[in-house]
């Protein structure tokens, strides 16, 4: 694989082995300048193995991996300085304040002490925080530490950005927040990296997306192409089907799920199948709304809980 400048991260055929499990298995994927690329997968799947390889944590076990054009395995003091790491833990220090956590760990980045203040105050007026920079972080809530450890991951003037869900656990308004200072990020050319398990996330915020499962790529696009391909343009579920109904969905080619006690039918516009299922079958037992990304993510990876 030739370095690439057009591409932030090239990986090719990238395997991750934890003893006899290919926790990452044959997998290639780019990234270009200022896109943002979301990796989505149910648990297990290798979203975080991938993204601890891209920035050093974890080295890969085979293939091929490059970022900024730099191979990960002889050039990855170098790569680290240019990335910032938005982990899914929680580890700042408790024992300090707002303030000090980002000056503390700008040192790790040479920054002189007055050039580490003046971008910690930066980094706080943009995450909105700078009233709360000489409290301690076990004051803050959750949104504000997620927002805390998203500006450390700035300390450095990062020209990619990797997030491990990113907003996990966060209540809708910290989530929106969090989702405005990403935005505003590539909007001046940070490139994103990101795994999340909520699809209105990925759909927002990715402009294109890798669906994984099992170590494997299974499908890769841009968040309406992959729903449109996958899951039509619009969804009618259908709830305690009787006979008519299940025989209605077996005696016509639309794609469809049937479950213990519903029936999911994805249609494309113009397809007629509201107008040919109607009432008489549906009655108030049926729900037609757009097709989501979570249709394609459910129907690609199974309805199953997963350990």
């Amino acid at each position: 694989m030739n370095n690439d400048n057009r591409h932030v991260i090239r990986a090719a055929n990238l395997v991750k082995k934890f003893g006899n499990l290919r926790a990452v298995d044959d997998v290639s994927f780019t990234l270009s300048p200022g896109e943002c690329l979301g990796l989505l997968g149910p648990n297990g799947a290798g979203k975080t193995s991938t993204i601890r390889m891209v920035y050093g944590f974890s080295p890969i076990s085979s293939g091929r991996l490059e970022v900024f054009g730099l191979d990960i395995k002889t050039r990855w003091r170098r790569i680290r300085a240019k990335i910032g790491v938005c982990q899914q833990d929680n580890n700042l220090d408790p024992d300090l304040t707002v303030l000090q956590n980002l000056e503390v760990f700008a040192r790790y980045f040479d920054l002189r002490r007055k050039e580490a203040r003046d971008r910690s105050l930066q980094l706080l007026k943009f995450i909105a925080l700078e009233s709360r920079k000489d409290d301690k972080v076990t004051s803050l809530s959750g949104g504000m530490v997620r927002r805390l450890v998203l500006a450390r991951a700035l300390i450095n003037n990062p020209e990619l950005i990797i997030l491990d869900e990113p907003t996990t656990g966060l209540d809708p308004q910290a989530r929106h927040q969090l989702w405005e200072r990403l935005e505003l990020l590539q909007a001046n050319g940070i490139s994103i990296l990101l795994t999340t398990h909520y699809m209105d996330e990925a759909s927002r915020l990715c402009d294109r997306l890798i669906l994984m499962d099992h170590g494997k790529i299974l499908v890769e696009g841009k968040p309406a192409e992959l729903i449109h391909s996958h899951a039509g343009d619009y969804v009618v579920e259908i709830e305690d089907p009787d006979d008519e109904v299940r025989e209605f969905v077996n005696g016509h080619g639309f794609l469809n799920d049937v479950l213990d006690r519903r029936i999911i039918l994805y249609g494309v516009e113009g397809d007629g199948l509201f107008d040919l299922i109607g009432e008489r079958l549906c009655k108030d037992r049926c729900i037609k709304r757009l097709a989501t990304l979570e249709d394609v993510f459910l129907r690609l990876t199974g309805r199953e809980l997963r350990e």
